[in-house]
């Protein structure tokens, strides 16, 4: 007779382990660059010559601008390059943006503040959709199948241009 302990263990082991994300593969054209145009709301990843994937996006809880300092709400301006991935994320899965760089961390300096950081695209709060308002510390929020589906095309060093 099984140990009921066992069994009951085991059953939520494989539970979980059916609601991690769903990473899946890619074997399209290359992501060469990711553009963000936050005005618009919009993240687009681009091939060679072409947009593959166009994505309405949230931001920082106050968009308008650069980021300059810690947790003042917005989203980086600028040229940057995609340096991290975090499958573990709290947001679903995230892929990490290279802010701050030199040149924002002497900026939040001369101000006597740190620049921040742990500036990502990611998942939404809920596991159905991005809430269609900004509401992230700086980072760009998608929904959870489309974080799944950029996790799976883009490759670390990819350049990110993020404008106003």
């Amino acid at each position: 007779m099984p140990n009921r302990r066992a069994v009951i263990t085991t059953g939520a082991a494989a539970a979980l382990v059916g609601c991690g994300p769903t990473i899946g593969s890619y074997s399209g054209p290359e992501v060469s660059r990711i553009v963000v145009q936050k005005s618009q709301r919009l993240m687009y990843l681009l091939g060679a010559d072409t947009v593959l994937r166009t994505y309405k996006i949230d931001l920082g809880f106050a968009p308008l601008g650069h980021k300059e300092i810690e947790g003042d709400g917005k989203t980086p301006e600028g040229s940057y390059y995609i340096d991290r991935r975090n499958p573990r994320s709290a947001y679903h899965l995230s892929i990490g943006i290279s802010y701050p760089n030199a040149q924002d961390v002497a900026k939040a300096k001369a101000l006597g503040k740190s620049p921040g950081g742990d500036i990502f695209i990611h998942g939404a709060r809920t596991a159905f959709a991005r809430s269609g308002k900004d509401w992230t510390w700086g980072c760009i929020s998608v929904s959870n199948s489309e974080v799944e589906e950029i996790y799976a095309m883009v490759r670390l060093g990819t350049q990110i241009d993020l404008n106003a």
